[in-house]
């Protein structure tokens, strides 16, 4: 099993959402664990948020789940994250805390270069901000 930190339309609800991925994939469905901040900002792309990681006062909020690691590639997918290939979506590594535990996880930020002249989303809550547009 792996860890994923989703921030943005891989959250329950969103359009990329991480439990239809699965199912339409025939994998387990994936274990909520928590919700947890990463330390960076968070960027309005129009139909999906950009995380700059980055050590920072501010904080994007996400959830993190356990998954089966054949969800991994189809998260790729999603992100548009291809070995050689440098693209908007980057595959990284963080390490959160939920619930007292540390957990390393997964997670898609973008380059810093890719936000350029976008709008920072104030709160790093994409879901808060897409309701409020």
């Amino acid at each position: 099993m792996k860890y994923v930190f989703v921030y943005g339309t891989l959250r329950a609800g969103e359009i990329n959402d991480i439990n239809h991925a699965a199912a339409r994939n025939a994998i387990s469905q994936p274990r909520l664990v928590g919700q947890t901040t990463v330390a960076g900002r968070l960027f309005d792309f129009g139909r999906y948020p950009g995380m700059v990681a980055e050590a920072s006062e501010s904080a994007v909020l996400g959830d993190v789940y356990e998954i089966d690691e054949a969800l991994v590639p189809v998260l790729d997918e999603i992100e548009e994250v291809y070995p050689g290939v440098e693209g908007l979506f980057l595959a990284r590594e963080v390490s959160v805390e939920v619930e007292g535990a540390q957990i390393d996880c997964l997670f898609y930020p973008v380059t810093q270069k890719a936000v350029e002249g976008l709008t920072q989303i104030q709160g790093g809550d994409w879901i808060a901000h897409r309701l409020a547009r």
